[in-house]
């Protein structure tokens, strides 16, 4: 992946507003938010006129004039350059070709779930799932909506793609909730047997020892008992 200048998403979204025209940053600002843009990236006015300097200092923008009406603060009109258009153009590129390796906080959640005890577990998945549910059911009526303006599908691509994204999130954290409950998923046995002894007051030193002498089976034994 490319090494860039100013790696910023909030970055690609101003060179997008100024693909289109030359703009001030509040009419930026205005203008994401108008779209639905901070559904998919993360905007904050403080941190606009940051990346704004920055692509300014790497000659992708310039000031192209500067307006002032009545007795308000005098307003800079930025545009974008010849070599900003090509960075836009490059990163556009590597964002829609290339798979990237990204870190989702239910991820590290799920990679760690054994600090959690079974049913807790269950219940959380439950509780993560119901929210989910009431997320996807705003974004159907929001997208009903949408269309019936009647908006063109190509300018709700990102929130359908968030939308396929929460609905496979629902189904594993569903299906996963389940299979805690129903005693299926693999390991199970293991997992409650952890939490039995915590709930025996043994602390991990006690439970590792455990471990090391087969208290939990050979494939956890092989597993965590070095």
């Amino acid at each position: 992946m490319t090494k860039r200048a100013v790696a910023n998403p909030l970055a690609l979204a101003v060179l997008a507003c100024l693909w289109e025209k030359p703009m001030y940053p509040y009419e930026m600002t205005t203008t994401m938010r108008e779209r639905g843009k901070e559904d998919s990236i993360r905007l904050n006015f403080g941190s606009l006129y940051a990346v704004i300097k920055s692509l300014e200092k790497h000659g992708f923008i310039e000031v192209t004039q500067t307006e002032r009406e009545g007795n308000r603060p005098e307003r800079v009109v930025y545009g974008i350059t010849d070599a900003g258009r090509a960075e836009a153009d490059d990163w556009m590129r590597e964002l829609i070709a290339f798979p990237v390796k990204e870190y989702p906080a239910i991820e590290t959640g799920l990679s760690l779930l054994p600090m959690l005890s079974p049913e807790v577990a269950a219940d959380l998945l439950e509780r993560r799932r119901d929210l989910l549910d009431a997320d996807l059911t705003e974004r159907a009526r929001v997208y009903d909506a949408a269309l019936a303006m009647p908006l063109p599908e190509l300018f709700m691509i990102e929130s359908r793609y968030r939308v396929a994204v929460m609905e496979a999130e629902r189904a594993f954290v569903a299906d996963l909730a389940v299979r805690i409950r129903d005693r299926s998923l693999g390991g199970i046995d293991w997992w409650e047997r952890l939490w039995e002894l915590f709930g025996q007051g043994y602390d991990m030193s006690e439970i590792r020892e455990r471990i090391a002498a087969g208290d939990f089976g050979p494939e956890v034994t092989e597993l965590l008992g070095s």
